[in-house]
Parts: structure tokens; C-alpha cells; sequence
């Protein structure tokens, strides 16, 4: 997707701080942090939301929650780490490429 913010991150003609990446996704920092540590995975396919999922992309999924913890370990987050997937407009989604935010440590936004 040629206007897509998250695609433009995979092809690097938008800098991220990255701090995993394999064949099918990549993980950097949110430039607009909510938390000590918060991050963004993304698969490298393009995705619009959850509401776009296909049984094919069950291993992905799998792959990338799977991956998940050990990121937050390496961030650190040992006492434990929160995972959110905003989708659709209305569930507070804003840029249209499937993404996991994993967040913790210190100052953790609470749910009001």
C-alpha cells in the first residue's frame, strides 16, 4: 500500500527505531509513547485489521503473539506487559496496517 505509514516503515522510507525484526514482522518503538515501554509489531504483509484476517494468516498471528513475550523480556518488562489491537475507526485504530501495541513498565496507562 503506497500511502500506508506502517508500509513505509517496512520499506525504510520512514525511519523506525526497530528492536526485532524476522521474515514475517518487525517491532519498534511508537514515537508517541503511552508507556515506559511501548512498541509497535507489525507483519510484514499488509493487513488492514483484525476484521481483515483470513484462516492463512493464522500462522502469523501465532508467530508474531508467540514472539511477543520474549520482546518484552528483552525490553525489561520481567514483572509483566500489556498487548493491545485497536480496530476500526471506531475501536480507536489509526493507521490501517494490523499492529499489536506492547506496553509496560513504570507510569502504565490505566483503563478509565
Amino acid at each position: 500500500m503506497s500511502d500506508c505509514l506502517f508500509c513505509k516503515i517496512l520499506a525504510d522510507e520512514i525511519p523506525s527505531d526497530r528492536v526485532y525484526e524476522d521474515e514475517q514482522m518487525i517491532v519498534f518503538k511508537d514515537i508517541n509513547p503511552k508507556a515506559e515501554v511501548h512498541l509497535l509489531a507489525i507483519p510484514r504483509e499488509h493487513i488492514v485489521s483484525l476484521t481483515e484476517l483470513e484462516p492463512q494468516h493464522d500462522a502469523l498471528l501465532g508467530h508474531m503473539l508467540r514472539q511477543l513475550p520474549k520482546i518484552a523480556r528483552q525490553q525489561g518488562l520481567d514483572e509483566g506487559f500489556r498487548t493491545i489491537i485497536n480496530t476500526g475507526e471506531g475501536g480507536g485504530q489509526i493507521v490501517f496496517h494490523l499492529h499489536i501495541h506492547l506496553m509496560g513498565g513504570r507510569n502504565m496507562p490505566g483503563f478509565e
